[in-house]
């Protein structure tokens, strides 16, 4: 089995969806490895729940319906999500519980920040979150939700985690630790914003000096690009237009 994972979504504002459909990703990887998915793990920014976006939101469905394994979404910080009350959270038997967006044809959920997951016999660290500058740039700390930033509680508890484990496979994130940040950011020929400083990218700096991983995965740049950190012997991969196939730890990104 695998998992492929991809970046923001934005509920194919700019028509992302193109590079997850099922004709694509049986071009890329080939039917035998297509057939081998398990879960589908988005980085971020899907944009599922979008007030008043009806239409896209179905057309999206329908074309995700056509793959046969489940979406599972890291927040971001254009995810509605984070502004959605009470959703229902349930178990689907990847260590912790998930925010349930759609039950079936497609299963969509959303996965929590701060939590350890199993996942297809691997353990993941999933983070989140990120600042929203495109909100205006003129006066970068108004967010589309406060949510975009972790909450006193939810530190709380990642710390408690780390002092149990903090070793895993992989870490999940919407965008990265803020030195790598501004590495990708430096090397970008097309900078859809301004590098300034952000509160997740800072919290993610700090995780990044507690743990030991193989790799970790974000999206959130609008960017393809591995980045290799001698000093922690890791790689940072940003995924974009690109997805990430992940079976018997190897990755096969294109």
């Amino acid at each position: 089995m695998s998992i492929l994972l991809s970046g923001d979504l934005h509920c194919n504002t700019d028509k992302e969806i193109f590079s997850i459909i099922k004709t694509e990703l049986i071009s890329k990887y080939g039917e035998e490895k297509y057939d081998e998915i398990k879960y589908h793990i988005i980085l971020g920014d899907a944009g599922f729940l979008l007030f008043n976006n009806v239409i896209k939101e179905m057309y999206l469905y329908s074309t995700l319906k056509e793959r046969p394994f489940p979406v599972l979404c890291v927040l971001g910080n254009h995810d509605p999500v984070l502004g959605i009350k009470n959703l229902p959270e349930v178990d689907i038997g990847i260590g912790n519980k998930v925010i349930l967006v759609k039950n079936e044809n497609p299963f969509i959920a959303y996965l929590k920040r701060g939590i350890s997951y199993s996942i297809d016999g691997l353990k993941f660290l999933v983070l989140g979150g990120a600042l929203s500058v495109d909100k205006s740039f003129r006066i970068p700390e108004i967010s589309w939700w406060k949510e975009e930033y972790w909450n006193k509680e939810e530190k709380k508890n990642l710390f408690r985690l780390l002092k149990k484990e903090s070793s895993f496979d992989y870490v999940l994130s919407h965008t990265g630790p803020s030195r790598v940040n501004q590495i990708i950011h430096t090397s970008m020929k097309r900078k859809l914003f301004p590098f300034i400083f952000d509160e997740v990218a800072s919290f993610n700096e700090k995780i990044d000096g507690k743990i030991k991983c193989k790799q970790w995965f974000c999206g959130h740049w609008h960017v393809d690009q591995l980045y290799h950190c001698d000093n922690l012997n890791r790689d940072y991969q940003y995924l974009y237009r690109k997805t990430a196939l992940l079976s018997n730890n190897e990755i096969e990104v294109l």
